[in-house]
C-alpha cells in the first residue's frame, strides 16, 4: 500500500527557512516509505475566495488556478503538511488565501486524512500562526500530528535553521508520528471503516433570537 503526503510551502522563498523544515520531514518520510510532493504555494498568485458559490454547485473553485490543482492531489493523499512563514504573527497571506479556497471549495471528505502545521519565525508569532493553520484540520474532522515541541523552527535564514537542532528534531518527530498516524488510521479504515458523521444540524439562528 502506498501512503502519499502533500507539503505546502507557503513562503515566496522557495529555498527558505520553511522549505527547510519541509525537507528535514520529507527525509523521514522517505524512510517510512511514504510518498512525497511539495507544493510552492508562497510563489504562486492567488487571490482570496470570492464567496460567489460556485462551489456548492461545482465542487471546485471558480477560479481554475493551482487550489484545484492542488485539490485533485489532496483528495488522493492520506496527509496534508502546511508550512508557513510568520508575518505579523500570523501565517503569509498568499497561504491563507490559498487554504481558504482548498478547504472551502472542494466537496470531497477529509475526514481522518492526518494534517500537520509547520511555522518559522525569526523570532516570535509562530504559536499564534500555529493555531490559525491547525483550524483548518479540526473543523474537517483531519486528526492533527503532534510532535515533541510545537511544530516551529527558528532562524532569518535557511542556514539559521539547520543551527536549529531542536526545530529540526521536531521535524523528524513529527514525521515520524503522522507516518504512523497514517498506516495505524489506514489499518482500522480497512476493519471497521470510517467512524460515522453527522451533518443534519446547522446553527444560525435565522430568527434573530
Amino acid at each position: 500500500m502506498a501512503y502519499r503526503v502533500l507539503l505546502l510551502n507557503g513562503s515566496p522563498h522557495k529555498d527558505g527557512c520553511t522549505k527547510t523544515a519541509l525537507l528535514e520531514m520529507v527525509k523521514v518520510f522517505e524512510e517510512e516509505g511514504i510518498e512525497t510532493e511539495i507544493i510552492e504555494v508562497g510563489q504562486a498568485n492567488i487571490r482570496g475566495c470570492l464567496s460567489c458559490g460556485f462551489c456548492e454547485k461545482n465542487g471546485r473553485c471558480v477560479l481554475n488556478d493551482l487550489v484545484n490543482e492542488t485539490a485533485a492531489k489532496f483528495e488522493e493523499a492520506d496527509g496534508l503538511v502546511i508550512g508557513s512563514p510568520v508575518y505579523y504573527g500570523s501565517p503569509n497571506g498568499t497561504l491563507l488565501s490559498f487554504t481558504d479556497r482548498l478547504f472551502y471549495s472542494s466537496s470531497f471528505s477529509k475526514q481522518m486524512k492526518v494534517g500537520a502545521a509547520v511555522v518559522s519565525c525569526r523570532r516570535g508569532g509562530n504559536s499564534a500562526s500555529f493555531d490559525v493553520l491547525n483550524k483548518y484540520f479540526t473543523i474537517s474532522g483531519m486528526p492533527v500530528a503532534s510532535s515533541t515541541y510545537w511544530n516551529q523552527v527558528h532562524g532569518f535564514t535557511a542556514e539559521d535553521v539547520k543551527k536549529d537542532l531542536e526545530g529540526l528534531q521536531t521535524m523528524r518527530n513529527l514525521a515520524r508520528n503522522m507516518s504512523f498516524l497514517i498506516r495505524a488510521i489506514h489499518t482500522e479504515k480497512e476493519k471497521e471503516g470510517l467512524p460515522r458523521m453527522e451533518h443534519d444540524a446547522f446553527t444560525s439562528f435565522p430568527d434573530g433570537l
